[in-house]
């Protein structure tokens, strides 16, 4: 099996290497990432300056893949028009730090990718770990849930372009009770920015750390991991809002 694998976190992430160790057990994997974070830039592309690309290597100074300046769905699409010499059977975007639950989709540059895979009809799926800063996170130990999510999701027979995210809850705080299919939440979240003059007389604001929602709907991924489930919410892209488009179609219109 060939897989590619990228993230938003950058090609340097522990959460990357850590998933990389744990996808070459199934197949040959392939990285191309972005060369330095990129976390919330959603399916952001680069358009007006080179995506300057560079070759890196592992830790045992084994070609590894190509570090990107650039976004994630810029890694994803480098990588299938110009970079692999053959498409790949799968792509696995992560490990992030961080929840990518809930309205997060949106934002994630890390689901972003996984989306990108998908427009090019191949298997996508996005990975994410809950985390408890400071607490350095337990990257391995959630790189090896994640694949065993991944070797399941693939035993079955896949649409081309099926796509998932997964959500792996944050196991200091309890034990990992088993694995929930679930919707996205789309509760609202509680937001907060930081009011503050700088030297200069000027307002600014700095975006508060606390990004949470305080009343996530039942039985969605934000209520499971909260729970000690992995969450797994098959994704599409298509936003059509097919109920009101048919209300639409029978209304009278002029030019």
């Amino acid at each position: 099996m060939r897989i590619l694998l990228t993230n938003d976190d950058g090609v340097y992430a522990p959460g990357l290497r850590a998933m990389r160790k744990e996808l070459q057990t199934l197949g040959e994997v392939t990285v191309v990432a972005p060369a330095g974070e990129q976390s919330a830039v959603g399916h952001s592309i680069t358009l007006l300056t080179p995506l300057i690309t560079q070759e890196v290597l592992d830790e045992n100074q084994q070609a590894m893949g190509y570090a990107v300046e650039g976004r994630p769905a810029d890694c994803v699409k480098l990588a299938l028009l110009e970079l692999l010499k053959e498409p790949p059977d799968l792509i696995v975007s992560g490990l992030n730090a961080g929840s990518n639950a809930g309205i997060n989709v949106l934002y994630s540059g890390t689901v972003a990718a996984a989306v990108e895979g998908s427009f090019f009809q191949c298997t996508s799926i996005a990975v994410s770990l809950v985390t408890n800063k400071p607490k350095p996170p337990n990257f391995p130990l959630a790189a090896e849930h994640a694949r065993r999510v991944v070797e399941q999701l693939i035993r079955h027979p896949l649409a081309r372009g099926s796509l998932f995210n997964v959500n792996i809850p944050n196991f200091d705080k309890t034990p990992i009770k088993g694995i929930r299919v679930v919707p996205q939440n789309i509760a609202p979240y509680q937001e907060k920015y930081d009011r503050r003059i700088d030297p200069r007389g000027r307002l600014y604001f700095w975006s508060g750390p606390d990004f949470g929602c305080l009343d996530p709907h039942p039985d969605t991924d934000e209520t499971a991991l909260c729970e000690g489930y992995i969450t797994i919410t098959p994704l599409h892209f298509n936003l059509t809002h097919t109920g009101m488009l048919a209300k639409m179609r029978d209304w009278e219109w002029t030019v």
